[in-house]
Order: C-alpha cells, then sequence, then structure tokens
C-alpha cells in the first residue's frame, strides 16, 4: 500500500532552498568577518582609534640667546597654559563668574575667552600649577552632586596645556636688539624676530583617549618628539653692554633728549660689542609698551649726520689726490653758494687752516671748498662706498638704507650741504661702519650681532665670515686716522674725549635735526665717533643723542660717554695703552714751520 503525504516533491525542494539560502548567508558572513579580522583589520583599528583618540601639538623649546661668553639673555621656562574647549561653555556668563576669581582674571577676560565655537583657545597663559589645580578642584567639587538633568550644568571644557614662556634675565639691557616673543610662541621684534625661524624650533605631536572631549589621564602617548630650537650666540658682551647702556641712559636723562645709542664695534671683524639704546624697554612686560620704544633705533632711525660726515668728504679728496693733511685753505666764517649762505658754528675772521685744522675745528666752510675739489659724481660714488644709502648686511629685522638721493636731482646747495654733512641720513649702525673703515686701514666689513649658533646637539656653528670692500687705501685711512687726533687735542671740539695713556681719534658731529612731523629743522643731533688706539685701532666707539635740551654740542655732550665707554672697553678688553708718541698733524698754515708738527708729502 502506498501512502502520500501531501505534495512531497515540492516540500523537498522548499527544503533544498532554504539550505542554500541559510549557507549562502553563512558564507556572506564569513566573508565579512574575514574582510574586517583580515583583509581590512589596520583600516578598522585606525578609524577606531580616530574616535577614540585626539592629538595635540606638544611646544617647542625656543633655544636660548646669549652673549659672546654665554651669559643668557633670553630663554625658555616651562609652564602652564590654561585653555578652554568653547563647545562644551553651555553657559558662558556663568563659567566666567565661576571661574574668574580663581585664575586672577576680569569676568570679562574670562567670558570673552570661553564664549563662542573654537575648540581651542587659550584662557590664561603662563598660569601657576596652583591656579590650575585650584580650578580643577573647584569644578569637580561643584559637579559632584549634579545628576540626571543637573549634569548638563556640569561646569566643564578647560583643559591644562604644556608650553613655555620666554624669560629675559638681563630685563631692558638689550631690549631693543633681542626683542621679544608675542602670546603665540612668534618672535615680535630684534633677534626674536630676525632669526624665529631657528629659534623657535619643530612642535611635537601626542595622543590621548578623549573622553568626551576631555584628556583622559595616564592616556597620552606621544607620537612626533619636539624638536628644540637651535641656541644664538651674540658678538655682545654683557659687561661691556651694562656699561654702554648705563652711559647712555644717563646721558639721555641729563640732557632731556629724546633718545640716544652707543654702538661698540670691532672694525676688523664687524663684531658688535654692546648694542644700547635710551629709552629701551623690559621684554618681560610689553604689554603697555608703545610701538615707538619697540623699534631699533640703530637701524631703523635715520638722521643727517652733520660733521661726523665731513670725514668721508675729507677721506675722498684726499685718495683722489686733491689734498693732503697740510694742504692750506682760506677758510672765512661764511660762503654763499647758490641762493644760500653756510656758515660755521661759531663767527670767527678769516683763517689760513690746513685739511687736518679745517677737520679738527669742524669748519663748514673749509669742508665745502674741499668738498668742490671733487665732482658731484666722485663725492657721491665715495658716500656710497662708505655705505650710505645701501644696508649694512647687520641682518637685525626693519634696517634702513638710509638716503641719498642720486645726482640727478640735486640742486644748487646739495653738494655744498653734502660736504659738511647733511643734505644725506644714515642710520647710527652705518656711522659706525664709516669710522670702522678709517680704522680698519679702509676696508668696510659688514657689521654683525651674530657670533654662531649651537644646534640641539651642542655644536657650536660660527657664522659666515662678514663681506668686506675696499674704500680708500691704507695710506688714506693712516692720514685720516692722524688727522682725527688733532680732533680730541686742546684744539679741537672733543678734548672730553681724550684717554689718558691711549691714542684717541674721532669726530664731533652737532646736525640741525630734521623732524618729519613739522617737515622742517628742530633741534640737533649730537654724536662723537671714534677709536683707539689711533695709531693701531682696536674698537670702534660710536655715540648718537637725539634732539637734546640745553647743551647740544657733540664734543660736550657725547665726548664725555665716548670716553667712559671705551675706557672700559679697552680695559676689559687687556688693550695695552700706546706706546707710540703722537705726531700732531699742522692744524694752521703758521705751524708749518714750526719743529715738532708732521708735514705730509703727496702720494708718489
Amino acid at each position: 500500500m502506498v501512502f502520500h503525504v501531501g505534495n512531497f516533491p515540492l516540500a523537498r525542494r522548499r527544503i533544498t532552498a532554504l539550505i542554500i539560502f541559510s549557507l549562502a548567508i553563512l558564507l556572506l558572513f564569513a566573508g565579512r568577518l574575514i574582510q574586517i579580522q583580515a583583509i581590512n583589520a589596520g583600516s578598522y583599528q585606525i578609524r577606531a582609534e580616530d574616535e577614540m583618540y585626539s592629538t595635540r601639538d606638544i611646544p617647542a623649546k625656543r633655544g636660548d640667546i646669549t652673549d659672546v661668553n654665554g651669559v643668557t639673555f633670553a630663554r625658555s621656562v616651562s609652564a602652564i597654559n590654561i585653555v578652554v574647549d568653547q563647545t562644551q561653555i553651555s553657559n558662558p556668563s556663568k563659567v566666567a563668574a565661576f571661574a574668574a576669581p580663581i585664575l586672577g582674571l576680569s569676568m570679562y577676560e574670562v567670558q570673552n575667552a570661553i564664549t563662542g565655537k573654537l575648540r581651542y583657545k587659550k584662557v590664561l597663559g603662563n598660569a601657576q600649577p596652583a591656579i590650575w589645580r585650584n580650578l580643577v578642584d573647584a569644578m569637580a567639587t561643584y559637579n559632584k552632586d549634579l545628576t540626571g538633568k543637573d549634569l548638563n550644568k556640569r561646569i566643564i571644557g578647560f583643559f591644562a596645556e604644556r608650553d613655555y614662556i620666554r624669560d629675559y634675565p638681563s630685563g631692558e639691557l638689550l631690549g631693543s636688539l633681542i626683542g621679544f616673543v608675542r602670546d603665540d610662541g612668534v618672535g615680535a621684534s630684534g633677534i626674536e624676530s630676525s632669526m624665529n625661524s631657528v629659534i623657535s624650533g619643530t612642535a611635537g605631536k601626542y595622543s590621548y583617549a578623549d573622553g568626551y572631549h576631555t584628556e583622559i589621564p595616564g592616556s597620552q602617548s606621544e607620537i612626533l618628539p619636539a624638536k628644540q630650537g637651535t641656541k644664538i650666540r651674540l658678538t655682545i658682551d654683557r659687561d661691556v653692554q651694562w656699561v654702554a647702556s648705563n652711559a647712555i641712559s644717563e646721558a639721555v636723562k641729563n640732557s632731556r633728549a629724546i633718545s640716544g645709542t652707543v654702538i661698540v664695534m670691532d672694525p676688523k671683524t664687524g663684531a658688535i660689542l654692546a648694542h644700547a639704546t635710551a629709552p629701551t624697554f623690559d621684554p618681560n612686560n610689553t604689554k603697555s609698551i608703545s610701538a615707538d620704544l619697540l623699534r631699533n633705533p640703530s637701524v631703523q632711525d635715520v638722521y643727517e649726520p652733520g660733521s661726523t660726515g665731513k670725514v668721508m668728504t675729507l677721506a675722498a679728496a684726499m685718495e683722489e689726490g686733491k689734498i693732503l693733511p697740510t694742504t692750506v685753505f682760506t677758510v672765512p666764517y661764511a660762503l654763499k653758494r647758490s641762493d644760500a649762505v653756510f656758515h660755521d658754528h661759531e663767527k670767527h675772521p678769516i683763517e689760513r687752516l690746513t685739511a687736518a685744522g679745517i677737520l679738527a675745528v669742524s669748519s663748514n666752510t673749509g669742508a665745502i671748498q674741499i668738498g668742490e675739489m671733487l665732482s658731484h659724481d666722485t663725492l657721491y660714488k665715495y658716500l656710497s662706498k662708505f655705505g650710505i644709502g645701501s644696508s649694512t648686511g647687520s641682518g637685525l629685522p626693519g634696517e634702513s638704507a638710509g638716503i641719498l638721493h642720486p645726482v640727478a636731482s640735486w640742486s644748487g646747495t646739495s653738494a655744498p650741504t653734502i660736504a659738511f654733512g647733511q643734505g644725506y641720513s644714515l642710520t647710527a649702525m652705518q656711522a659706525t661702519s664709516v669710522f670702522a673703515t678709517i680704522a680698519n686701514d679702509g676696508v668696510r666689513v659688514s657689521p654683525t650681532v651674530i657670533a654662531g649658533t649651537t644646534t640641539s646637539t651642542g655644536s657650536f656653528i660660527s657664522s659666515l665670515a662678514r663681506t668686506s670692500e675696499r674704500v680708500v687705501s691704507a695710506l688714506t685711512a693712516q692720514q685720516m686716522r692722524a688727522m682725527m687726533e688733532g680732533v680730541v687735542s686742546s684744539q679741537g671740539t672733543a678734548p672730553s674725549a681724550a684717554i689718558p695713556g691711549y691714542r684717541v681719534a674721532g669726530k664731533t658731529g652737532t646736525a640741525m635735526r630734521y623732524d618729519s612731523k613739522c617737515h622742517c629743522y628742530s633741534g640737533y643731533t649730537a654724536s662723537f665717533i671714534g677709536f683707539a688706539p689711533a695709531d693701531k685701532p682696536a674698537y670702534v666707539v660710536s655715540v648718537t643723542i637725539q634732539n637734546p635740551h640745553g647743551l647740544h654740542a657733540g664734543g660736550a655732550l657725547s665726548g664725555p660717554v665716548f670716553r667712559k665707554v671705551m675706557s672700559y672697553v679697552l680695559q676689559s678688553q687687556h688693550i695695552a695703552p700706546t706706546n707710540t708718541v703722537i705726531q700732531p698733524v699742522a692744524l694752521h698754515e703758521s705751524q708749518l714751520t714750526q719743529t715738532g708738527f708732521v708735514v705730509t708729502k703727496a702720494k708718489a
């Protein structure tokens, strides 16, 4: 007997189809599992880490700035920044009222910092560790009893960030040269700005477990270490700098001047041993400092040199074979040229002065006559060779090239004016370089304040050799030095610059000061630039004082500053007293027949 239960062939087909479908599903899951666990395991792990972890920068420590002997002028010290994720602040005014007393800030300052949509905003830089701990404890106490719906009222979103702050141990001693660093860690002025890319180093990175935008303690892992910035060694000598700073500060204060500058330079290498300005500022506290104080006047402020410029006029004429130190000129008190009358500083009868005498007493009318022995193009050429109208190459930020108008634009009074040091402008650094050229046997070496750099591994790399250019012959430079000794003699304009035991040469300058505000001449620039020992110059010291009130003569005002600074430099650098005897060059025609005076001869 045969039994038929329903449609058995149809049921069997359905069961078979179900089994095949189930196997297909299993194979699909197995394939997906293999893809996740084997083929794409790495990418899914990265995705999971990206969702669980966040990264932050590790700030790099800026390199130190030191003097030539390693004394620190600028350094970076560890600090804590308190920062905020603004998106986690639900009630800025309430949170500001809570946090401001703890942070020591006004409610306005805190509210302004925590309001917005930024994921990162600095609230307080350079915070003391105790302030951060107090804030964390206060937030924990406030939040611990909140439950349920009140959890939205939690005060969260503040974080501590590792950082460095810039510290300047010497304060305002070298403010205008060193400069300072902005809150974002970028150099804002001075060496901090011009060398920022070298000093700043490279930031690193670390990861941390992100628990609701909160850095979970103990989860931090360094991904890329920070690279410390390069250390800068300056040519500055701190002790010489201290003496120069005190001397110019006192002179500016006593004369009620606008400003003053002292530069000490090695003429052979171009190294600057001191760079003092007054007034200056403390890089540790720049919040209320005016923009004018942040300037570096030695390279950014230009002025008409006055009689110190006569050195270039006489050197050019001597190099061209037009004069000797003993060439005699008839020198009146006043001279008319074109539509202007030029005169000397003090009224005097007509004199018979040598070229050396014209320099010693700083005669304008005598310098005009010497300048007229040169063509306009020749005079312009020598001023250019001395560096007027071009940067000194010091590398200091904002350096001005000065002003030297092309000959084509000169008027009938330009050449006479330029001959005695007005009608063009230069910086204190350029003026120092002019005298360094004479001191260095006629070779101009570009000045520098950078001795070299020290890498993170401790290797010192000396800075590149300075560029040099011959401006006048060694003979012309030697004759100019002999003539310039007369300036500090009892018959010259700067006996106050003389230093017992040493032969000193230099030149005074008392120039009318151009005021760009009124586009007129107002006040004076008083200066003295010199070197010692005169027969074998080791150092040049320039002193420039802007707009002094009362006494304003360069010799009387700047000469004593020069003497104070140069005396210390010679002693500290172990320069022995001069052993040679001064052989004065005749200043007046009458002295040419007297014994004891040098009578020069023309070059062969």
